[in-house]
């Protein structure tokens, strides 16, 4: 017993572990919080609070992302059936826990390199930057969230179906993604800037 819950009140979406979930990255393993919630809602505790986003469930962080814009800006709980959907979508496709797809999405969207503006003599000069691994799971999460927003608007899927096949897309590494070709984009520019 683990909070006054047992083991199985502690699933996600009463379905799926996430302590079978492996961080392949070790620079993301502190980042990427796999601490079930009951419910992955933390009413914005975090809020204010210095790297207090890492101590937030992954699942919520995503929750959170597809609630950002458009029509489901503030509607936690359309965001919290829209991400239950596309879980049980990417467990029918894939036959994997959908926690792990979506850790693994998280790794291989999130950009390693990024470009930054410096300022010499009033000449602005690009130069590469490492990414740090908090800004990489921001940036992975909201590329997916953005991705599946996209391939949704005025489309006949459901925003469910294209955040599945974003985060199936994601985790396979696939420039199809959004969030890969937005990082592959970004590195590209880094390197370039070198």
């Amino acid at each position: 017993m683990k909070y006054g819950f047992t083991k199985e009140e502690l699933l996600v979406f009463g379905k799926y572990d996430p302590s079978e979930v492996q961080i392949s990255d070790p620079a993301l393993e502190s980042y990427i919080c796999l601490e079930p919630k009951y419910v992955p809602h933390n009413h914005g505790r975090h809020a204010n609070v210095p790297f207090a986003k890492q101590k937030v469930f992954i699942v919520e962080r995503l929750i959170n992302k597809v609630m950002r814009k458009g029509h489901n800006t503030g509607k936690k709980i359309l965001a919290y059936n829209i991400v239950k959907e596309a879980f049980e979508i990417i467990e029918k496709k894939t036959k994997k826990n959908p926690i792990q797809v979506l850790v693994d999405a998280i790794i291989n969207a999130g950009p390693r390199e990024e470009v930054v503006r410096l300022k010499y003599g009033g000449i602005a000069v690009p130069k590469a930057v490492d990414t740090s691994s908090s800004r990489r799971v921001d940036i992975a999460l909201r590329n997916i969230a953005e991705g599946a927003r996209r391939a949704a608007f005025k489309s006949k899927r459901s925003i469910a179906q294209c955040l599945a096949d974003e985060i199936i897309a994601a985790a396979n590494n696939e420039s199809r993604s959004f969030a890969v070709a937005k990082k592959e984009e970004v590195e590209r520019v880094a390197k370039s800037a070198r």
